[in-house]
């Protein structure tokens, strides 16, 4: 499928680019897919260092707290005890790994399935390979309006690039990403995704040999 290369000033430049149907353009996106990916991503951003003190834990006297019998209420051995104020807690959240594995190819499909949504609803521009001599955030904001992009958007960069890192890391919901870490998250919390064109190369790279 072809589509318009932009210039940073929204113009037409009279070129087209070719996406890859296997990759951009899919007949059967897949919603589970997608899911899964999302939910792997979003379970690995977790710490997983939550800890409650239990029982055996607690710093309290461990001295018999009333005589056994003749209280007429229930017997207690010790104030650590859950049941009262201050005790441990019974089955309290403990450290672990929130880590989900998926398959690779499942992975790949989710990828794909997201970028074809994206291209569908016209959330997707290319725009022609770009570099900001200096950091200017107003430079990023020119380039988002000129391209009639929504203000939540994601630029892909084929290689780092400080200066439009530290341009675009002031603006809320506009983020800088590099096309080799693109994920199925990242593509789908963008309004709209702008592409270099040389990002688009190395998305169909990664996307056609996985």
């Amino acid at each position: 499928m072809e589509v318009t290369v932009y210039n940073l000033a929204g113009e037409d430049t009279g070129r087209k680019i070719t996406l890859d149907d296997s990759v951009f353009n899919i007949e059967n996106p897949n919603d589970h897919a997608i899911y899964l990916d999302v939910k792997r991503y979003l379970a690995h951003q977790r710490q997983g260092t939550h800890k409650a003190k239990e029982r055996g834990e607690v710093a309290y006297s461990t001295r018999k707290i009333k005589r056994q019998k003749g209280t007429g209420t229930a017997r207690a051995g010790s104030i650590k005890s859950p049941v009262f104020v201050g005790g441990g807690r019974i089955f309290g959240p403990r450290p672990r790994k929130y880590k989900i594995k998926l398959n690779k190819k499942v992975k790949q499909l989710a990828r794909k399935s997201a970028l074809t949504y994206k291209l569908k609803d016209n959330q997707l521009k290319v725009v022609e390979d770009f570099t900001l001599e200096t950091p200017k955030t107003k430079k990023i904001l020119e380039i988002i309006s000129n391209l009639n992009a929504d203000k939540k958007s994601t630029f892909v960069l084929p290689i780092p690039d400080a200066n439009v890192v530290l341009s675009a890391r002031n603006i809320p919901k506009v983020n800088v990403e590099l096309a080799s870490n693109l994920n199925t998250y990242k593509i789908l919390n963008a309004n709209t995704l702008i592409l270099t064109e040389k990002s688009v190369n190395i998305i169909e790279d990664i996307l056609k040999n996985d």
